[in-house]
């Protein structure tokens, strides 16, 4: 079984090295093609906070992680807490989970979610998130591959960390996120706004965005363009110039 592995992660290493791409990105890319799958994406979190998406392979995969990451719920948050890979093989079942996420996603073409926790030793960094446009479970190969995938992204991440100095690496970071950093900046401006604590003025970002049914990034972006403010009272506000 050992030696299956190996050639496992062999063949995925040797399949990352012949792409032309130097991104993150590209074990997505990679990713999708061991598995079949339509998209695929890299969520990273610390404790219970999303910090963005690191590579994503379409439209889809980014609208997948911004939900996931407004909501608190889908198969990346539920691979991280549970550090155990997450397979939702039909959406279209009624008993599938996730109850705020799942009909946006459908709608959007998602037939099946699949999620694997990047874990290194006892600490779990994100999930390789997947989604097919057509139902059906990872055959037993397609899930081990997955696995690998994981172990990859995981000790790729590990590694920019340790080379990279503080500075450089922010700056990579911020290169390749998503959008899902101006969150954070909007937290800043909406926590003066209000008076609140950065926690719960996310809170209200988060709550505002989906009473709107408005993109959490798009409605961040406008609260730090000053588009949008908070007044005393906790509401959001267009701000005409």
């Amino acid at each position: 079984m050992e030696g299956v592995t190996s050639d496992r992660r062999l063949r995925i290493l040797s399949r990352i090295a012949k792409s032309d791409d130097s991104s993150p990105g590209r074990l997505c890319n990679v990713c999708i093609d061991m598995t079949a799958t339509s998209g695929a994406g890299i969520m990273l979190r610390s404790g219970h906070v999303t910090r963005g998406s690191l590579g994503m392979t379409d439209a889809v995969s980014s609208f997948i992680e911004e939900l996931q990451f407004m909501l608190g719920e889908g198969p990346c948050i539920d691979a991280y807490n549970l550090e155990v890979p997450i397979a939702e093989p039909n959406l279209a079942d009624p008993s599938s989970r996730w109850l705020g996420l799942t009909p946006p996603v459908f709608k959007a073409g998602v037939r099946a979610l699949f999620a694997f926790p990047l874990v290194v030793g006892a600490v779990c960094i994100g999930s390789l998130d997947l989604y097919r446009d057509h139902s059906g479970a990872l055959s037993d190969d397609q899930h081990a591959d997955a696995l690998i995938m994981a172990d990859v992204v995981t000790r790729a991440v590990l590694t920019m960390q340790a080379e990279a100095p503080l500075g450089d690496l922010i700056a990579q970071l911020e290169a390749v996120m998503t959008p899902q950093s101006v969150v954070y900046q909007a937290v800043g401006v909406a926590s003066a706004q209000l008076g609140l604590s950065v926690g719960e003025s996310l809170i209200r970002l988060k709550a505002h965005a989906f009473a709107k049914d408005r993109l959490l990034t798009e409605l961040a972006q406008d609260v730090v363009a000053r588009r949008v403010r908070f007044n005393v009272a906790g509401e959001a506000q267009d701000v005409t110039t």
